[in-house]
């Protein structure tokens, strides 16, 4: 025990130096989730392009189900083309195949790539495919995670934690280990130019092979670093870092650091520094990521990642709880009906600004019993088809 107080002495000097240049990181292991280190894991960061692992999550499911091919053409709309600023340059009504799609996003960060591949999967509405992003998230255990688009841009509403983006980048490793070559690609040429990977580590640290960045002004900089040596593989995951070289050298301090916290059998470390909360009215949920990790990488896709709406899943009828003008009031409502009833209901937003509380594919006779349920329990419904 004695040999491993310089060590974590020197983890907390390490953390409290830097702690202003970044707002969250960690690192973990991919194969048994374990958190090695981490740092305001749980709070509430803008996760900017890292959103659009979960557009490649869902585009990879589309592909396994058979609703997409590498091969098949995707249709830019006009909304796609004006997507900023980040982009290809695709001109509205062009075609784009899937697998370059892939790559733009994977290794560029195309914005108009991403709502072209939401726009497809969900009948040609990106907020559509938001509101599946979300339920997908919180299938997979990501419980402070809300997306209102699918590549990042800012959006007051568009949160996540670093426990999160860690979460759902492992369940792309474990559910579609075949697509996982495409965050590792250094640079792509589209159309006779070369785009190279803003992940600096893929080509400067040992065993890199993913996986994303992230920028916005409100976000600053983001990454999601994947590392393997010998039996062991990691991921680290910095957000709102003050630069790209911060960005690039927390990453490869957290990496290092939890191979040689493997490698000398240490205790897992939790670090909570002060930092100003990005948002006021957001409803956190207490979490950690072991309690969520079988959740995460379990072999059973998310039951959302289905393309037949929500209603026609297990049944054509739903039930909605209320409308609320914010997002963290109608989230309170959920948890609300969690704890009363029992139920998982959806926050989703229904397009005028309000954020609508559902329960979504029962059968007739069940929605009936959830509203009597819930009128039991003083809580206000109604069935809808």
């Amino acid at each position: 025990m004695r040999r491993m107080i310089p060590f974590l002495f020197g983890l907390f000097l390490c953390a409290n130096a830097l702690a202003a240049q970044y707002r969250a990181a960690l690192v973990a292991d991919m194969d048994t989730g374990r958190v090695l280190y981490q740092e305001n894991a749980n709070q509430l960061n803008y996760p900017a392009s890292l959103t659009k692992i979960m557009t490649l999550y869902l585009t990879f499911d589309a592909l396994e189900h058979n609703r997409l091919s590498l091969d098949d053409y995707l249709i830019v709309s006009q909304s796609a083309a004006n997507a900023e600023p980040v982009k290809l340059g695709l001109a509205a009504g062009s075609k784009i195949r899937v697998e370059d799609a892939i790559k733009a996003v994977a290794v560029y960060s195309a914005n108009d790539v991403a709502r072209v591949l939401a726009e497809n999967l969900k009948g040609g509405q990106e907020e559509s495919f938001a509101d599946l992003m979300t339920r997908v998230a919180r299938e997979i255990g990501l419980t402070n995670t809300n997306f209102e688009n699918s590549s990042g841009l800012p959006n007051d509403d568009h949160m996540s934690t670093a426990r999160d983006i860690a979460l759902l980048s492992m369940a792309v490793y474990k559910h579609f280990p075949q697509y996982w070559h495409f965050f590792g690609i250094k640079s792509w040429v589209y159309n006779g130019k070369t785009y190279t990977n803003g992940n600096r580590l893929l080509t400067s640290y040992n065993g890199c092979d993913g996986m994303k960045t992230g920028y916005t002004k409100k976000s600053k900089y983001s990454l999601v670093a994947t590392a393997h040596r010998g039996n062991n593989r990691l991921m680290s995951v910095v957000l709102g870092a003050e630069n790209k070289d911060v960005r690039a050298n927390i990453a490869v301090q957290m990496l290092n650091r939890g191979f040689a916290m493997l490698n000398n059998g240490s205790v897992p470390v939790a670090v909570n520094t002060p930092v100003a909360p990005v948002v006021q009215t957001y409803v956190q949920q207490p979490t950690t990521i072991s309690g969520a990790y079988n959740t995460a990488v379990n072999n059973a896709a998310p039951k959302y990642t289905n393309t037949a709406a929500p209603s026609v899943i297990q049944g054509g009828a739903g039930v909605q709880f209320g409308a609320f003008s914010s997002m963290s009031a109608a989230q309170t409502h959920a948890d609300n009906i969690k704890n009363k009833l029992g139920i998982s209901a959806v926050v989703e937003p229904n397009g005028s600004g309000l954020y609508r509380v559902r329960v979504y594919g029962v059968s007739d006779a069940d929605a009936q019993k959830i509203k009597s349920s819930a009128t039991s329990h003083g809580i206000d419904s109604y069935v809808f088809h």
